[in-house]
């Protein structure tokens, strides 16, 4: 049977993010094409939702989903002034989230952590929501442990995303931890998306668009993946950008958000849960493969950053077959 996922819309959503889990979820596929999730939309009582934009939108469903829900996604919803005044939860919504199972797992894409956090769901947990509301949120929910520089966080039962296209990492990151790297990217090519995206990535939060400009350090990122086994320093990056270290730096962390060198950190760790999940590579090799050097150094990385020995990793997400690419798009 696939996994179950029931979408909220609730009045004020943004169309656009309550597509995502859809869109996402649906492109997750067996090689012959069986879709790994069922997604079903529903609202209070079934009724009408009038979203964020000019339109309403109709669903077919009602909160009965939730008896049989194994993932419960709430999509993106633009807060009203009591909740963001006094952190109130609205009407009606307590009873529906006393519904869910406890077995069941919860996600907030965007503003919706605001209605987690209301209902006392995130109390002591590390979580995350759009940049521009990060500081209205610790404010109001002293409790929540509010991270604003992450496009999202996963506590196991509750995960929380940043705005906008988080959502889709975050969605991405779930089929990833649910069938695989190979289902994951299979998806991600479908939908023309980024594969992975860390979700200790920073957002994209606004800042002064600096006066200098230049090229683009992107060469050199396409560079450095093809080079992942090379010992890269910091000044073999700037040298091929041809630009000083300085300089490379400051355009790396304006158009990837983190720094050269946690950036190629972070690279270098997809790249080995990829062959983890994906290949028969002995540890050795796959820190040898990854620029890691030697296997402490990988097991050290996996401990720190995944909460688990590289074997351990193996041992739960290995795929002995890769998903097939599916239909063009």
């Amino acid at each position: 049977m696939p996994h179950r996922v029931a979408v909220l819309a609730l009045d004020g959503v943004l169309p656009l993010d309550l597509g995502i889990p859809a869109r996402v979820f649906n492109e997750a596929c067996t090689p012959d094409g069986t879709r790994l999730y069922s997604v079903r939309t529903f609202s209070l009582g079934g009724r009408p939702v009038r979203t964020h934009e000019d339109f309403q939108i109709l669903v077919d469903h009602d909160e009965s989903l939730l008896r049989t829900a194994d993932t419960v996604v709430i999509a993106t919803v633009e807060p009203n002034e009591d909740l963001l005044a006094t952190g109130t939860l609205p009407s009606g919504l307590s009873a529906l989230l006393d519904r869910i199972r406890p077995q069941t797992r919860i996600v907030s894409l965007c503003t919706s952590a605001f209605l987690l956090a209301a209902a006392g769901l995130l109390e002591g947990q590390r979580a995350t929501t759009h940049w521009a509301l990060c500081d209205t949120f610790a404010r109001l929910f002293p409790g929540v442990e509010v991270d604003p520089d992450v496009l999202f966080v996963d506590n196991g039962g509750i995960l929380t995303s940043a705005g906008g296209a988080a959502g889709i990492d975050l969605c991405l990151h779930l089929v990833r931890m649910d069938h695989g790297a190979a289902v994951a990217a299979a998806a991600a090519r479908r939908c023309v998306a980024a594969p992975w995206r860390e979700g200790g990535q920073a957002q994209f939060i606004e800042h002064v668009v600096p006066q200098d400009t230049g090229s683009s350090t992107s060469a050199t990122r396409q560079w450095a993946l093809k080079e992942l086994a090379e010992p890269i320093t910091l000044e073999d990056m700037a040298r091929h950008a041809h630009m000083s270290v300085r300089t490379f730096t400051r355009r790396f962390r304006n158009e990837t958000g983190i720094s050269p060198l946690k950036w190629l950190s972070q690279r270098r760790l997809a790249h080995a849960r990829l062959l983890l999940e994906s290949t028969d590579l002995t540890v050795a090799r796959i820190a040898t493969a990854c620029g890691f050097g030697n296997p402490i150094a990988l097991r050290k990385q996996f401990h720190t950053h995944v909460g688990l020995s590289p074997a351990a990793y193996r041992r739960a997400h290995h795929a002995p077959e890769t998903a097939s690419t599916g239909r063009a798009v």
